[in-house]
Protein backbone atom coordinates (compact mmCIF):
# COMPACT_ATOMS: atom_id res chain seq x y z
CA UNK A 1 0.00 0.00 0.00
CA UNK A 2 1.18 3.02 -0.74
CA UNK A 3 1.82 5.26 2.59
CA UNK A 4 2.82 8.60 0.66
CA UNK A 5 -0.59 9.20 -0.63
CA UNK A 6 -2.73 11.59 2.24
CA UNK A 7 -4.21 9.66 4.98
CA UNK A 8 -8.05 9.53 3.61
CA UNK A 9 -11.10 10.51 5.68
CA UNK A 10 -12.96 7.26 4.92
CA UNK A 11 -12.26 3.69 4.16
CA UNK A 12 -14.09 1.18 2.44
CA UNK A 13 -13.84 -2.18 2.63
CA UNK A 14 -15.27 -4.52 -0.22
CA UNK A 15 -14.93 -8.17 -0.03
CA UNK A 16 -15.25 -9.86 -2.99
CA UNK A 17 -15.22 -13.96 -3.73
CA UNK A 18 -16.14 -14.63 -7.42
CA UNK A 19 -18.10 -11.78 -7.81
CA UNK A 20 -16.67 -10.43 -11.36
CA UNK A 21 -20.09 -9.76 -12.80
CA UNK A 22 -20.84 -6.93 -10.65
CA UNK A 23 -18.11 -6.06 -8.79
CA UNK A 24 -16.81 -3.01 -11.19
CA UNK A 25 -20.35 -1.74 -11.16
CA UNK A 26 -20.14 -1.68 -7.50
CA UNK A 27 -16.68 -0.06 -7.40
CA UNK A 28 -17.44 2.52 -9.97
CA UNK A 29 -20.07 3.40 -7.66
CA UNK A 30 -17.52 4.09 -4.93
CA UNK A 31 -15.27 5.95 -7.26
CA UNK A 32 -18.18 8.58 -8.31
CA UNK A 33 -19.33 9.73 -4.40
CA UNK A 34 -19.50 13.03 -4.00
CA UNK A 35 -17.01 12.46 -0.91
CA UNK A 36 -13.82 12.05 -2.69
CA UNK A 37 -11.26 11.62 0.30
CA UNK A 38 -11.71 8.26 0.34
CA UNK A 39 -9.72 4.55 0.19
CA UNK A 40 -11.92 2.08 -1.46
CA UNK A 41 -10.12 -1.57 -0.02
CA UNK A 42 -11.44 -4.48 -2.29
CA UNK A 43 -10.29 -7.81 -0.24
CA UNK A 44 -10.41 -10.18 -2.42
CA UNK A 45 -10.96 -13.46 -0.60
CA UNK A 46 -9.47 -16.39 -3.05
CA UNK A 47 -11.50 -15.25 -6.03
CA UNK A 48 -10.99 -18.06 -8.86
CA UNK A 49 -12.79 -15.70 -11.53
CA UNK A 50 -10.53 -12.92 -12.19
CA UNK A 51 -12.45 -10.22 -9.17
CA UNK A 52 -8.56 -9.20 -7.86
CA UNK A 53 -7.42 -8.67 -11.43
CA UNK A 54 -10.29 -6.38 -12.31
CA UNK A 55 -10.48 -4.76 -9.47
CA UNK A 56 -6.87 -3.75 -10.23
CA UNK A 57 -7.45 -2.52 -13.69
CA UNK A 58 -9.66 0.37 -12.29
CA UNK A 59 -6.30 2.33 -12.32
CA UNK A 60 -7.75 5.12 -9.78
CA UNK A 61 -5.09 5.68 -7.32
CA UNK A 62 -7.88 5.21 -4.39
CA UNK A 63 -8.12 1.79 -5.08
CA UNK A 64 -6.40 -0.86 -2.89
CA UNK A 65 -5.96 -4.32 -3.68
CA UNK A 66 -5.65 -6.83 -1.38
CA UNK A 67 -5.24 -10.53 -1.94
CA UNK A 68 -4.75 -13.92 -1.63
CA UNK A 69 -5.09 -17.21 -2.92
CA UNK A 70 -6.64 -19.33 -0.09
CA UNK A 71 -10.30 -18.51 0.89
CA UNK A 72 -10.70 -17.38 4.32
CA UNK A 73 -14.36 -16.48 4.77
CA UNK A 74 -15.72 -13.12 5.18
CA UNK A 75 -15.63 -12.41 8.76
CA UNK A 76 -11.95 -12.83 8.31
CA UNK A 77 -11.25 -10.46 5.26
CA UNK A 78 -13.12 -7.75 6.92
CA UNK A 79 -10.87 -7.94 10.11
CA UNK A 80 -7.70 -8.17 7.44
CA UNK A 81 -9.77 -4.53 5.79
CA UNK A 82 -10.23 -3.42 9.24
CA UNK A 83 -6.28 -3.66 10.24
CA UNK A 84 -5.27 -2.03 6.94
CA UNK A 85 -7.82 1.10 6.88
CA UNK A 86 -6.23 4.24 7.07
CA UNK A 87 -9.30 6.56 7.27
CA UNK A 88 -10.70 8.49 10.38
CA UNK A 89 -13.82 6.11 9.49
CA UNK A 90 -14.72 3.00 8.18
CA UNK A 91 -17.44 2.20 5.46
CA UNK A 92 -19.45 -1.02 4.42
CA UNK A 93 -19.80 -2.02 1.00
CA UNK A 94 -20.65 -5.25 -1.10
CA UNK A 95 -19.25 -6.67 -4.55
CA UNK A 96 -22.76 -6.71 -6.09
CA UNK A 97 -24.84 -3.41 -4.81
CA UNK A 98 -24.54 0.27 -5.56
CA UNK A 99 -24.15 3.11 -3.52
CA UNK A 100 -25.82 5.82 -4.43
CA UNK A 101 -23.66 9.40 -5.04
CA UNK A 102 -24.15 11.23 -1.79
CA UNK A 103 -24.11 8.11 0.52
CA UNK A 104 -20.57 8.47 1.92
CA UNK A 105 -20.61 12.10 2.39
CA UNK A 106 -24.37 12.17 3.86
CA UNK A 107 -23.18 9.69 6.51
CA UNK A 108 -20.02 11.32 7.60
CA UNK A 109 -21.64 14.47 7.63
CA UNK A 110 -24.15 12.85 10.79
CA UNK A 111 -21.49 11.22 12.45
CA UNK A 112 -19.13 14.17 12.61
CA UNK A 113 -22.38 15.94 13.64
CA UNK A 114 -23.16 13.32 16.32
CA UNK A 115 -19.92 12.51 18.22
CA UNK A 116 -22.17 9.73 20.18
CA UNK A 117 -23.14 8.03 17.38
CA UNK A 118 -20.74 4.36 16.67
CA UNK A 119 -22.28 3.30 13.38
CA UNK A 120 -24.68 4.35 10.93
CA UNK A 121 -26.07 2.91 8.47
CA UNK A 122 -29.07 4.11 5.91
CA UNK A 123 -32.07 2.36 4.53
CA UNK A 124 -31.58 0.24 1.18
CA UNK A 125 -34.11 -0.39 -1.41
CA UNK A 126 -33.94 -3.76 -2.40
CA UNK A 127 -33.85 -5.65 -5.83
CA UNK A 128 -33.25 -8.64 -7.47
CA UNK A 129 -30.38 -10.21 -9.95
CA UNK A 130 -32.27 -9.74 -12.80
CA UNK A 131 -32.62 -5.91 -12.17
CA UNK A 132 -36.19 -6.03 -11.13
CA UNK A 133 -37.48 -3.87 -7.66
CA UNK A 134 -38.92 -5.40 -4.61
CA UNK A 135 -39.04 -2.96 -1.94
CA UNK A 136 -37.79 -0.68 0.45
CA UNK A 137 -35.76 -2.33 3.49
CA UNK A 138 -37.78 -2.10 7.07
CA UNK A 139 -36.64 1.26 8.82
CA UNK A 140 -35.28 1.97 11.92
CA UNK A 141 -33.61 5.07 12.67
CA UNK A 142 -32.69 4.87 16.31
CA UNK A 143 -30.65 3.31 18.53
CA UNK A 144 -33.53 2.31 20.53
CA UNK A 145 -35.78 0.98 17.63
CA UNK A 146 -32.49 -0.60 16.38
CA UNK A 147 -31.50 -2.79 19.05
CA UNK A 148 -35.36 -3.06 20.32
CA UNK A 149 -35.99 -6.31 20.61
CA UNK A 150 -32.16 -8.45 20.29
CA UNK A 151 -33.46 -11.70 19.92
CA UNK A 152 -35.32 -10.94 16.33
CA UNK A 153 -32.20 -8.92 15.46
CA UNK A 154 -31.31 -5.65 14.40
CA UNK A 155 -32.48 -3.71 11.24
CA UNK A 156 -29.12 -1.96 10.68
CA UNK A 157 -28.03 -3.54 6.52
CA UNK A 158 -24.64 -4.72 6.47
CA UNK A 159 -23.51 -3.24 3.33
CA UNK A 160 -24.54 0.20 4.59
CA UNK A 161 -22.77 0.54 7.69
CA UNK A 162 -20.05 3.36 8.20
CA UNK A 163 -18.23 3.77 11.35
CA UNK A 164 -15.41 5.37 13.66
CA UNK A 165 -12.37 3.32 12.96
CA UNK A 166 -11.94 2.82 16.50
CA UNK A 167 -14.91 1.56 16.87
CA UNK A 168 -14.76 -1.57 14.18
CA UNK A 169 -11.14 -1.92 15.98
CA UNK A 170 -12.62 -2.40 19.32
CA UNK A 171 -15.66 -4.73 18.37
CA UNK A 172 -14.16 -7.23 15.41
CA UNK A 173 -15.92 -9.76 13.13
CA UNK A 174 -15.89 -13.16 15.13
CA UNK A 175 -13.45 -15.90 14.34
CA UNK A 176 -14.58 -18.74 13.79
CA UNK A 177 -17.32 -16.52 12.02
CA UNK A 178 -20.86 -16.58 12.00
CA UNK A 179 -21.68 -17.88 8.95
CA UNK A 180 -23.75 -15.29 6.89
CA UNK A 181 -24.65 -13.80 9.60
CA UNK A 182 -21.13 -11.70 10.78
CA UNK A 183 -23.10 -8.78 10.70
CA UNK A 184 -25.68 -9.57 13.51
CA UNK A 185 -23.30 -11.19 15.63
CA UNK A 186 -21.05 -8.53 16.06
CA UNK A 187 -24.34 -5.73 16.87
CA UNK A 188 -25.25 -8.59 19.15
CA UNK A 189 -22.11 -8.13 21.23
CA UNK A 190 -21.71 -4.67 20.92
CA UNK A 191 -25.06 -2.95 21.18
CA UNK A 192 -24.89 -2.49 25.18
CA UNK A 193 -21.55 -0.31 24.94
CA UNK A 194 -22.41 1.35 21.50
CA UNK A 195 -25.02 3.79 19.87
CA UNK A 196 -26.18 2.78 16.47
CA UNK A 197 -28.50 5.15 14.06
CA UNK A 198 -29.24 4.99 10.63
CA UNK A 199 -30.88 7.73 7.89
CA UNK A 200 -33.88 7.52 6.74
CA UNK A 201 -32.84 8.51 3.26
CA UNK A 202 -32.52 5.38 0.44
CA UNK A 203 -28.74 5.50 -0.61
CA UNK A 204 -27.63 2.12 -1.27
CA UNK A 205 -29.29 -0.40 -3.95
CA UNK A 206 -29.45 -4.04 -1.96
CA UNK A 207 -28.80 -7.13 -4.35
CA UNK A 208 -31.48 -9.76 -3.44
CA UNK A 209 -30.53 -13.34 -5.03
CA UNK A 210 -33.17 -15.78 -5.48
CA UNK A 211 -34.40 -17.77 -2.61
CA UNK A 212 -32.30 -20.50 -1.26
CA UNK A 213 -33.79 -22.41 1.68
CA UNK A 214 -30.43 -24.08 2.21
CA UNK A 215 -28.28 -20.91 2.48
CA UNK A 216 -31.27 -19.46 4.78
CA UNK A 217 -31.52 -22.29 6.99
CA UNK A 218 -27.85 -21.72 7.41
CA UNK A 219 -27.56 -18.21 8.35
CA UNK A 220 -30.77 -18.86 10.90
CA UNK A 221 -28.98 -21.84 12.46
CA UNK A 222 -25.48 -19.68 12.83
CA UNK A 223 -27.25 -16.69 14.27
CA UNK A 224 -29.06 -18.54 16.48
CA UNK A 225 -26.59 -20.66 17.47
CA UNK A 226 -24.97 -17.19 18.89
CA UNK A 227 -27.65 -15.25 20.62
CA UNK A 228 -28.26 -18.80 22.56
CA UNK A 229 -24.99 -18.30 23.80
CA UNK A 230 -24.92 -14.85 24.30
CA UNK A 231 -28.05 -14.80 26.40
CA UNK A 232 -27.41 -18.14 28.05
CA UNK A 233 -24.26 -16.22 29.44
CA UNK A 234 -25.77 -13.22 30.58
CA UNK A 235 -29.04 -15.42 31.78
CA UNK A 236 -30.92 -13.59 30.07
CA UNK A 237 -33.35 -16.57 29.98
CA UNK A 238 -36.49 -14.87 28.24
CA UNK A 239 -34.38 -13.93 25.56
CA UNK A 240 -33.00 -17.36 25.22
CA UNK A 241 -36.43 -18.70 24.63
CA UNK A 242 -37.19 -15.49 22.56
CA UNK A 243 -34.72 -16.72 20.48
CA UNK A 244 -36.02 -20.00 20.15
CA UNK A 245 -39.27 -19.52 19.06
CA UNK A 246 -38.13 -16.17 16.94
CA UNK A 247 -35.52 -18.95 14.49
CA UNK A 248 -38.82 -21.31 14.84
CA UNK A 249 -40.96 -18.96 13.44
CA UNK A 250 -38.39 -17.50 11.02
CA UNK A 251 -38.20 -21.18 9.70
CA UNK A 252 -41.40 -22.17 9.27
CA UNK A 253 -42.02 -18.91 6.60
CA UNK A 254 -38.77 -19.97 5.36
CA UNK A 255 -40.05 -23.46 4.64
CA UNK A 256 -43.50 -21.79 3.15
CA UNK A 257 -41.04 -19.60 0.53
CA UNK A 258 -39.46 -22.10 -0.42
CA UNK A 259 -42.26 -23.80 -2.16
CA UNK A 260 -43.87 -23.22 -5.66
CA UNK A 261 -45.00 -20.10 -5.67
CA UNK A 262 -43.89 -19.07 -2.36
CA UNK A 263 -41.72 -16.03 -3.55
CA UNK A 264 -43.79 -13.91 -2.75
CA UNK A 265 -44.02 -14.61 0.97
CA UNK A 266 -39.89 -13.94 0.46
CA UNK A 267 -40.39 -10.64 -1.54
CA UNK A 268 -43.10 -9.34 1.10
CA UNK A 269 -40.52 -9.14 4.30
CA UNK A 270 -38.24 -6.40 2.23
CA UNK A 271 -40.33 -3.74 3.15
CA UNK A 272 -42.88 -1.11 1.62
CA UNK A 273 -43.40 -0.73 -1.97
CA UNK A 274 -40.96 1.48 -3.66
CA UNK A 275 -41.77 5.31 -4.51
CA UNK A 276 -41.79 6.59 -8.07
CA UNK A 277 -38.78 8.88 -7.18
CA UNK A 278 -36.54 6.19 -6.42
CA UNK A 279 -37.74 3.90 -9.20
CA UNK A 280 -36.34 6.97 -11.31
CA UNK A 281 -33.33 7.28 -9.91
CA UNK A 282 -32.30 3.38 -9.88
CA UNK A 283 -33.57 3.56 -14.02
CA UNK A 284 -30.96 6.96 -13.78
CA UNK A 285 -28.14 4.25 -12.59
CA UNK A 286 -28.56 2.33 -14.68
CA UNK A 287 -29.94 -0.47 -11.77
CA UNK A 288 -33.36 -1.46 -13.33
Amino acid sequence: MNTAITQPLVSVLLPVRNGSDTLKFAIQSILHQSLADLELLVIDDGSTDGSGDLATSIGDPRVYVLSETKNRGLAFRLNQGIDAARGKFIARMDADDFSFPQRLEKQLRFLESHPEIDLVGCRPVTFHDNGRPIGLFPLAKTHEEICANPSRGFYLAHPTWMGRTEWFRRHRYRIPEVRRAEDQDLLLRSYRDSQFACLPEVLLAYRIHSFDFKRTWLARRSLCAAQISFFYSNREWRNVMSTLLMTTAKVAVDLLAAIPGGEFIFNRRMGENIPPKIISELQEYKIL
